[in-house]
């Protein structure tokens, strides 16, 4: 397949774009088949905002815990169940480290 390259506008700021024959390339060998609606600006934009943070645009939720080792108040990204231990960043490594 031939490709070349096609000027395309950006959905977010409204510029004229180029869409390489490389990218479409690119885009063929992945099996995307949509052109790309944002100019690579924007794109850059929207990714670092997406993943800022946490890495995924909000803040995770934590729950309060007692560390079942060694007793001192933590916070975890899961909600505690009664039947199972939590603990904190310290034990579990300790606990990783030593299995």
């Amino acid at each position: 397949m031939s490709f070349e390259d096609k000027s395309l506008r950006c959905s977010d700021c409204g510029q004229d774009f180029a869409f390489t024959a490389g990218e479409q390339e690119f885009y063929s060998s992945r099996g995307l088949q949509n052109e790309p609606k944002r100019c690579p600006e924007c794109r850059r934009a929207r990714k670092s905002e997406r993943y800022a943070g946490n890495g995924y645009g909000s803040p995770r939720q934590m729950f309060p815990a007692i560390c079942a080792e060694c007793g001192t108040d933590t916070e975890v990204p899961f909600e505690p169940r009664e039947e199972r231990p939590v603990y904190c960043s310290d034990c579990y490594t300790k606990m990783k480290l030593s299995r």
